[in-house]
């Protein structure tokens, strides 16, 4: 079993959506893998690492993204890597590896900046900061001595998921110091940024409108729900960067970790922080989405055993609520399951692409508006049944030689209602087995 697989995305998209990797791997990722691995074996440690980095390569339309490419010596081999806004160079030989990520200019660094990155190199465990006569870089010195693809795999996407990190931090919080080396990333055009500016606004007038739905008394949990779904829909759909998502994932995480706080007072900080969107000016929000390349995948592999028992939690919720004929908040929670699963977890290849066929599903209007054929009209209420099953065989057919008992449930859906499509569609992706034999 590929210990990367997991990195193969969704459908083939004009846009990207979520935190994944929005390309393929390599049709041949494991043989290199496996190649990479006999080739350190054998001491062969320049070929080893080639190898491995081909199998890093990601593809659209079957052609490389060139989110790595090398250059290879007689004695040693070059590379970059690039990771959002993060540049990571380096250099091979048979004894060592070293690879930076140039971040600021050193005169440029003010205090702050320089006890955050002390703090942050207590946080790191292959990598470290330091500063030469004109930057302050990430680095990573590694030995070559006992090598294999999992013991450069890691230290490799310490350094690029931090250096990427670190670089939107710091252009949330010190926005006055000019990044490094950050050429290579490219702006929305404003046609594309105006649509995502609209949509933000209408989410958030929509959000009004359906609190004021609600019942008068014993309506923080269904707030919740409407206020959290906002955020992840806007985490997926519109892909904000730098200060915007650093904003935000903190707003979401502070929600989930403050125990000690009642849910009415976590609930004014989400409207506290979504009426800050909504004040955001079109200048102020195009300055936070850039598109890039992407190499290592932000989030760890997820069971799916989790991932079940995320949705049976929430599936029994939807059931109270509606025994509880607190009708009008089902629909939200449909959709929130979704935008939860994909903002929390680092899923299954065929997992990630069957929840955002739900996503499009779920948000017509929205990939509509950006050019996808809709796979649901909102206004007669019914679905593009073909398009929809045909999705889902093309999902799942081309695993099922490797998971035996993956079965594609695409007869059995229920189109009766939007409702029961999204619970449907849940309960088949709890079945799914994923066995690798």
């Amino acid at each position: 079993m590929s210990w990367l697989n997991f990195f193969q995305p969704k459908h083939d998209l004009k846009h990207t959506f979520g935190r994944g990797i929005n390309a393929n791997i390599s049709k041949d990722e494991e043989e290199l893998f496996t190649e990479s691995a006999e080739a350190f074996e054998n001491k062969d440690i320049l070929n080893g690492y080639e190898l491995f980095f081909k199998s890093l390569i990601n593809y659209n339309n079957e052609e490389s993204n060139e989110n790595i490419t090398l250059a290879r010596e007689d004695n040693k081999l070059n590379f970059i890597i690039y990771q959002g806004s993060a540049k990571i160079t380096g250099t091979i030989t048979k004894e060592h590896l070293y690879a930076q990520a140039i971040i600021v200019k050193k005169k440029h660094a003010n205090v702050a900046l320089k006890r955050y990155i002390l703090e942050r190199n207590y946080q790191f465990t292959y990598s470290c900061y330091f500063s030469d006569e004109k930057h302050i870089i990430m680095k990573l010195y590694h030995d070559n001595t006992t090598m294999s693809p999992q013991k450069v795999f890691y230290p490799l996407r310490e350094l690029a998921l931090n250096a990427d990190y670190d670089k939107e931090h710091i252009k949330s919080e010190f926005p006055d110091i000019t990044l490094e080396d950050i050429e290579h990333i490219q702006r929305l055009d404003s046609k594309e940024l105006k649509l995502k500016y609209d949509f933000l606004h209408t989410w958030i007038d929509e959000l009004e409108e359906k609190v004021l739905t609600l019942p008068s008394n014993d309506n923080a949990s269904m707030q919740a729900f409407l206020h959290l779904n906002i955020l992840f829909k806007v985490d997926y759909l519109l892909v904000p960067k730098c200060k915007m998502y650093q904003k935000m994932s903190k707003t979401i995480v502070e929600y989930f970790s403050e125990e000690n706080l009642t849910i009415e007072s976590k609930n004014e900080e989400l409207k506290r922080y979504i009426q800050s969107l909504k004040d955001i000016n079109f200048e102020e929000f195009s300055q936070n989405f850039y598109t890039a390349k992407y190499t290592f995948n932000p989030t760890e592999k997820t069971s799916q055993e989790e991932v079940v028992t995320f949705i049976n939690e929430s599936l029994a919720k939807i059931r109270w609520y509606k025994n509880n004929r607190y009708t009008q908040v089902i629909p939200t929670i449909y959709k929130y399951i979704a935008f939860y699963t994909l903002f929390n977890y680092g899923l299954q290849p065929v997992l990630r692409e069957l929840l955002h066929t739900l996503v499009e599903v779920q948000n017509p209007e929205f990939f509509e508006a950006f050019g996808y054929t809709p796979l649901y009209n909102i206004k007669s209420e019914t679905f593009s049944k073909r398009a929809i099953i045909s999705r889902i065989d093309e999902i799942i057919n081309p695993h099922k030689e490797r998971y035996k008992s993956l079965k594609s449930f695409s007869n059995e859906l229920n189109f009766s209602s939007m409702n029961e499509f999204s619970n449907n569609f849940y309960l088949h992706i709890q079945d799914l087995n994923f066995e690798d034999i």
